[in-house]
């Protein structure tokens, strides 16, 4: 499904977050990033995301070649993605439901099936009881869940995220793995980016950076 083809990422400083990293990942794997702060991980989810380009080489999505696509096209690109990015806050003067169904009103869904699919989203993440609360009045852990809920609303084939479990207690990081899980056994593939090891023997493929660089990938014998 996705293809990195030496790609690298520079900047004008001189800077390189990526360094000829090839790689394939394929249809509905749970693939875990993991390694330092600065390795790379980020970087590499949003040139899947579109929103970063290589600096050289080619990286392919089911084919296409994600570096060709015009810029009208990405919308669509991001309608497969469901994306959990550090920073991506949620909408404070709307309600967490609404927040959840922004992604389907933006593509045009009815309001009715905005609601009920927003509303099994947040059941699966045990907060549909939230539902009306204001993103203010919840917890860090309970804000994270809920922009899972958001990425996943809109049935994506691809999520894509970015340290899910940074700063959660255990607790909610393992509800938060859960979920992932489980939409991978339903055919989803996931990326997810993580310093924290705990939850790497959950994958079914590792893939270590450092320094920019793939250093080392193996395949989980305790993946479930």
């Amino acid at each position: 499904m996705i293809e990195f083809q030496h790609v690298t990422k520079s900047y004008a400083d001189k800077f390189y977050a990526l360094r000829d990293v090839s790689l394939n990942i394929g249809d509905g794997e749970l693939v875990f990033l993991a390694g330092p702060s600065g390795a790379g991980k980020s970087t590499l989810l949003k040139i899947i995301a579109g929103l970063e380009k290589p600096s050289s080489g080619a990286v392919l999505l089911n084919g296409q070649d994600l570096g060709k696509l015009k810029a009208s096209s990405l919308p669509y690109l991001r309608r497969k993605l469901g994306l959990i990015l550090q920073g991506q806050g949620l909408l404070l003067d709307r309600s967490v439901l609404a927040n959840v169904m922004l992604p389907m009103i933006v593509v045009g869904e009815s309001h009715s099936e905005a609601h009920s699919r927003a509303s099994a989203a947040l059941e699966r993440l045990n907060m549909l009881d939230k539902a009306q609360d204001s993103p203010l009045a919840l917890s860090g852990g309970e804000q994270q869940r809920v922009a899972i809920a958001r990425a996943i609303v809109n049935r994506p084939q691809i999520i894509l995220a970015d340290e899910p479990t940074a700063y959660l207690d255990r607790d909610n990081a393992i509800i938060v793995i859960n979920a992932l899980k489980a939409f991978q056994k339903s055919g989803v593939t996931c990326i997810i980016s993580s310093h924290d090891e705990q939850f790497l023997d959950q994958a079914s493929r590792v893939i270590y950076l450092s320094k920019g660089e793939v250093s080392d990938a193996w395949t989980s014998s305790l993946a479930a």
